[in-house]
């Protein structure tokens, strides 16, 4: 977690600097909005989250997840909601800006780790297994889609489904949420048009490299001109020119253009071991809330980079999706930390058991 947050400061640092060159308006606010609000608040919740007792969350999940599906609906109210980008999903209070979504990303894994723990014996029945998880995402699915985000969406399903499957899903269970995320993934990109865009930018990636495709040419340009050890910290050239999003979801592109090869690798290698420390967690922690927790936790937090990772490469399309404890965003930042704090507990917890 050192790592994460001191490195991630560092190249959120160097891609804010390339913006504020720029001139680009309001970048001085979302500067302190992450650094204050993400960074700051993060580590507070991060040490809180540390300090309580994971299995307290597990008497308090459906409120956690009432509240979040609640604070994700108030987008839509007027004078509380707010649009940026086309899509309709901060709210607004005393002057701040927050994006609920974030927590529903956690507070839908905590939900799924209690119903799932509650009903070990009865998982693999249609009903209770593969009905609870669509009772569960149902109603975050659809205010996802209205807003849109997509994005959110995938991370919210793929968070929710590992919980399920660690919990012991039938195959034919998993199957058919495969069969059903895939047929809804078509219906998406036939309804929404931003979302056929970057599926087809994906495959033709030639096409439309001044509209559509334009922000994964640029990252390739920066990312291919770093090498194999990159220009250095702060000394890369694309941020500061055509780069866009360069504090958002292109920040890997900054660090693939700064520190090469090389450090993109230990990037990679860093999420992996993340990710492995926490699935190893899962399997010794004594009781199946905490281990189902370690899994959906872990799963989220690392799934998000190696989808913003891959769409960097031109491995995966766009999405949308930030570089976990990178880029820019006080919401995500602050939920990633305190979810971090979560899985800290955990194997704090398991430790002294």
């Amino acid at each position: 977690m050192v790592l994460f947050v001191v490195g991630g400061a560092l190249i959120f640092s160097s891609a804010a600097f390339g913006l504020l060159a720029r001139g680009t308006p309001g970048i001085t606010s979302a500067v302190l909005s992450h650094v204050l609000f993400g960074i700051g608040g993060g580590l507070v919740a991060l040490f809180i989250a540390y300090s309580v007792d994971y299995r307290s969350w597990r008497r308090i999940a459906p409120y956690l997840f009432g509240a979040a599906i609640v604070a994700t609906a108030l987008v839509f109210v007027p004078h509380i909601g707010a649009s940026y980008g086309g899509g309709r999903r901060w709210i607004v209070l005393l002057h701040m800006s927050f994006q609920p979504s974030e927590a529903l990303k956690l507070t839908i894994i905590i939900m799924g780790a209690a119903y799932f723990s509650a009903i070990k014996n009865r998982v693999q029945s249609f009903t209770w297994g593969l009905g609870g998880f669509l009772g569960i995402l149902i109603v975050p699915a659809i205010i996802l889609i209205l807003q849109p985000d997509i994005g959110t969406l995938g991370i919210v399903t793929f968070g929710l489904f590992s919980v399920y499957a660690a919990a012991g899903a039938r195959l034919r269970d998993v199957c058919l949420i495969i069969c059903i995320s895939l047929l809804c993934l078509g219906v998406l990109a036939f309804a929404k048009p931003y979302v056929r865009d970057r599926i087809v930018t994906f495959f033709y990636p030639s096409q439309g490299q001044q509209a559509e495709g334009y922000q994964i040419k640029q990252s390739l340009i920066a990312i291919g001109s770093g090498g194999l050890t990159g220009r250095g910290l702060g000394q890369g050239v694309q941020k500061f020119t055509y780069l866009p999003e360069a504090m958002g979801d292109s920040i890997f592109a900054v660090a693939g253009e700064e520190l090469g090869f090389i450090g993109t690798a230990g990037i990679v290698c860093v999420f992996l071991i993340f990710a492995l420390r926490g699935l190893t967690l899962a399997g010794k922690t004594p009781d199946l809330f905490g281990s189902l927790l370690a899994v959906g936790i872990s799963t989220y937090l690392t799934s998000e980079a190696f989808i913003n990772i891959a769409s960097m490469v031109g491995a995966a399309p766009l999405t949308g999706i930030p570089l976990t404890f990178v880029s820019q965003g006080g919401s995500a930042m602050l939920v990633s930390l305190a979810s971090a704090g979560i899985l800290l507990n955990v194997s704090r917890r398991r430790t002294q058991a």
